[in-house]
């Protein structure tokens, strides 16, 4: 719950940059970075600031289970066609909840087309 409060929070300052901007991913990530230690200074530092800054880290690696799921779903509610990430995470999955879950997706999607 608390990634997905502050995964967009660096987005406060340099706003939402998509893929069709036309910013790499490393400018992107830079100023995304800059824009978070920042937000942390505001709050004053302290274990509230590293946790924020950790949850943030941590989703933007999408290092695990929790940053794609917390994707997914923030996908889902804005109508995008996920097609794409469905065929890259196809048999990615590591875990048996993980795999029980893109079983369970697949077949609703299968049901709905």
């Amino acid at each position: 719950m608390k990634m997905a409060i502050v995964h967009d929070i660096a987005e406060a300052i340099v706003g939402d940059i998509a893929s069709s901007c036309g910013v790499s991913k490393e400018e992107k990530n830079r100023r995304e970075s800059e824009a978070l230690e920042h937000m942390c200074k505001i709050l004053g530092g302290g274990e509230r600031a590293d946790e924020i800054a950790e949850l943030w880290r941590e989703y933007e690696a999408n290092a695990n289970q929790k940053p794609k799921l917390l994707k997914i779903s923030i996908s889902l509610k804005q109508g995008k066609d996920l097609e794409e990430f469905f065929q890259s995470t196809a048999g990615k999955f590591q875990t048996d909840i993980g795999k029980a879950w893109a079983l369970e997706i697949a077949s609703r999607r299968r049901k709905q087309k």
